[in-house]
Parts: C-alpha cells; sequence; structure tokens
C-alpha cells in the first residue's frame, strides 16, 4: 500500500496568519515534510525581534518544533530556501543556520526580495524527508 490522502498530516503553530491565510506551518505525507515560509516572530508572545540574526534563531526553533510535530526531526532536512530583504544580511543569517545545519549540510538557496511586513527581515521554508 502506498501512501494515501489520509495520510496528510497538517501541522500549525498556533499562528493567527495561518488561519487567516489558509496555511499549514507544515504538511506531512509518508516520508516528506513541506514546512512553509517562516519568518521570525515568536509565537508565544507573537513579536519580533529587531536584529536579522535573532529572528533566523526564531524561525529555525519553529521549524524544528514544526517538524517535530510531524514526527520528522532538524537532522531530515533536505532542502531550505532563505529570502532575505537585503543581502547585507547573509552574513548575519549564515553565523545561525551555520550552527542549525553544519553536519545536515541541506541543499540550500538564499533570494533577496521584499517581505509582506516591513519588520521582518528574513523567511526560510524546509524541505524534510525520511530515508525509508
Amino acid at each position: 500500500m502506498g501512501v494515501t490522502r489520509a495520510d496528510r498530516r497538517l501541522v500549525s503553530t498556533g499562528s493567527p496568519f495561518e488561519r487567516q491565510a489558509g496555511y499549514s506551518r507544515a504538511v506531512a505525507l509518508g516520508p516528506v515534510c513541506e514546512v512553509s515560509g517562516t519568518t521570525g516572530y515568536d509565537y508565544a508572545t507573537m513579536t519580533m525581534p529587531e536584529g536579522v540574526g535573532a529572528q533566523t534563531q526564531n524561525a529555525l526553533a519553529t521549524i524544528e518544533a514544526a517538524l517535530r510535530d510531524a514526527g520528522f526531526t532538524m537532522s531530515d532536512v533536505v532542502r531550505v530556501r532563505y529570502i532575505v530583504t537585503d543581502a547585507a544580511y547573509a552574513d548575519a543569517v549564515f553565523a545561525v543556520t551555520g550552527r542549525w545545519f553544519a553536519e545536515i549540510r541541506p541543499a540550500a538557496t538564499m533570494i533577496v526580495a521584499g517581505l509582506i511586513r516591513p519588520e521582518m527581515k528574513v523567511e526560510i521554508e524546509a524541505t524534510a524527508r525520511r530515508a525509508d
């Protein structure tokens, strides 16, 4: 038997944005988990730190929690996409992502683009895959 639609698992962080915009923080189906673009909000307090490094740390912690809720770990991450609002943020972002992914070393892309709120400086999406 293969993976069926009934195996689809939705993960929420409780962010009001998820319900408002109609998305899940993560969707797991079989051995794959896709994590939506995640910004640096602290979802417990709905606050955003000023610095891009702190925003990156928060985003990765949120991604880790979503993966855990879906039955995955950060070690399962095979692909990440970093979106920053200014190329000058790259070094600060890499200082944080390097600590998280030094041994995992997923395929990665960084894009410079605008984000939907002015306080957002980085957004990260991830794909995780478990080996069967």
